[in-house]
């Protein structure tokens, strides 16, 4: 009997009696004192187990009025293991800071739920990889300040570089929330330079002071509907729909994937896939367009369908010959 099966033993035979002996569970467990003194440590210290010893009843019994949660097992779904990972990935990235250490028992425990149990669940950071490709780097400093603005209302200044023009601008912004998505960071926030809702990539915000003015609060409704209602953390109020056909072997790919919440998909009779897609402001949803090269077609809106296409005749025009090869 491996170790996980020994804990499910303990957990269930407490639940259906109420208590254990020690010579009880050490002969049906067959296992030595040790042994089973580790695996109660384990269940109670490690998995939260609310295993108390009874003096009265000279038995290990469950604390009165404690809640038993479920123990891992090999169980776990693909969402389940993908968000332990990440959880552990992110917890991972914060360094030494004040926050990374208020945070230790947590990393702790999540370290006991992919450690725990089997050679299986031992394995698993072995065995399934996140592999995080795409991160940009944010700096320590200006998240530290970024964070402590959110979560104590205030508002902040912040330097922001303008990736296309290259150019830093000013802002003050009264900040909403923090998103991580598609793994990187991005702030929600209130612009008051611009007297508008914005979402800033935080790896291009390359300084940021807490302000003593307290931060403006908007309705996290509103926010939903300005932010999220189109394509990718770009998003609008004009919401426009792009129309994609995807040829008969790329739709055997994109008809599983999603694209966005609001998406509407289906398969035309020669085994074109159709897909719907809600956007508001083009730059995403173009590149991710484009990553499917000629297995895709822009149907419309006709301003999309011309951007593609620009983009397309530019990257062909870098390949032509340019005599002097």
């Amino acid at each position: 009997m491996d170790r996980t099966e020994r804990f499910y033993r303990i957990r269930s035979r407490l639940l259906e009696r109420g208590a254990l002996t020690r010579r009880e569970i050490e002969q049906e467990l067959e296992v030595s004192h040790s042994t089973f003194k580790r695996d109660i440590e384990y269940l109670r210290d490690r998995l939260n187990v609310p295993i108390v010893w009874s003096a009265e009843q000279q038995a290990y019994v469950l604390e009165p009025g404690a809640d038993v949660a479920e123990l891992p097992g090999v169980w776990f779904s693909p969402a389940e293991i993908y968000a332990l990972l990440e959880i552990e990935h992110l917890l991972g990235q914060l360094g030494t800071g004040l926050l990374s250490r208020q945070l230790e028992p947590l990393r702790e425990r999540l370290a006991g739920l992919l450690e725990g149990g089997d050679q299986g669940h031992r394995e698993i950071r072995n065995r399934i990889k996140l592999l995080p490709m795409g991160t940009r780097p944010v700096d320590r400093e200006v998240f530290e300040s970024l964070s402590f603005g959110l979560l104590n209302r205030r508002r902040l200044r912040i330097s922001h570089l303008r990736r296309q023009s290259g150019e830093l601008s000013e802002r003050m912004v009264s900040p909403q929330r923090l998103v991580h998505y598609r793994y990187n960071w991005y702030l929600d926030a209130w612009c008051h330079t611009r007297d508008d809702l914005r979402t800033f990539a935080v790896d291009a915000i390359a300084g940021a002071a807490v302000l003593e003015e307290a931060a403006r609060e908007v309705n996290p409704l509103q926010l939903d509907a300005v932010l999220r209602a189109g394509y990718g953390i770009f998003a609008g109020e004009q919401v426009k729909l792009a129309r994609l056909r995807f040829s008969p072997a790329r739709a055997r790919w994109v008809a599983s994937e999603t694209w966005h919440s609001g998406q509407r998909g289906a398969f035309d009779a020669d085994g074109y896939y159709l897909l719907e897609v809600p956007y508001s402001e083009e730059p995403e949803l173009v590149m991710d367009i484009l990553r499917h090269g000629s297995e895709v077609e822009v149907l419309g809106p006709a301003t999309l369908r011309r951007r593609v296409a620009g983009e397309l005749r530019r990257a062909a025009a870098a390949y032509e010959p340019s005599g002097q090869d």
